[in-house]
């Protein structure tokens, strides 16, 4: 009997909306006060008008740091960054804003679906970031 993965096998906009179903019953993850009022990037124009937001950001984290296996910061801003609309010149890319990422990985540390790393084992390991653990995949793998 072959074990099927549902992170990859199911639909990945119907995967993550299941997951961020389920991370709104996780009290580690809850929507701070101020994330209503703040833009998730310096190119958009205006906030962030839909109601659950942070928990669809956290599950598409979350599946990031599964896929990549070690994921940081920045490449997380590059990731969900956009095109300026910068009037008549040309449009250029902008990295996303980094404080809702750090503090949904934050969260995620506090839940124990992820760990922090910072000092590579050996030299050839130099990516440091964050890492899912056991817990975080078992937890992943449970949605169908």
């Amino acid at each position: 009997m072959e074990k099927t993965n549902p992170v990859y096998e199911m639909d990945p906009q119907e995967y993550n909306l299941k997951l961020a179903n389920a991370l709104k019953e996780i009290q580690e993850f809850k929507e701070p006060e101020w994330a209503r009022f703040v833009k998730s990037s310096s190119s958009k124009e205006r906030p962030i008008e839909d109601e659950d937001f942070w928990y669809k950001r956290a599950a598409s984290i979350l599946k990031q740091i599964y896929k990549r296996k070690v994921v940081g910061v920045s490449r997380l801003r590059t990731k969900y960054g956009s095109k300026k609309n910068r009037g008549s010149k040309p449009e250029r890319f902008v990295r996303a804003g980094g404080k809702i990422i750090r503090t949904i990985l934050q969260q995620c540390d506090k839940a124990g679906f992820t760990i922090c790393i910072k000092d590579p084992k050996s030299v050839r390991d130099k990516k440091t970031g964050r890492q899912i653990t056991d817990k975080g995949k078992k937890f992943m793998e449970e949605i169908k």
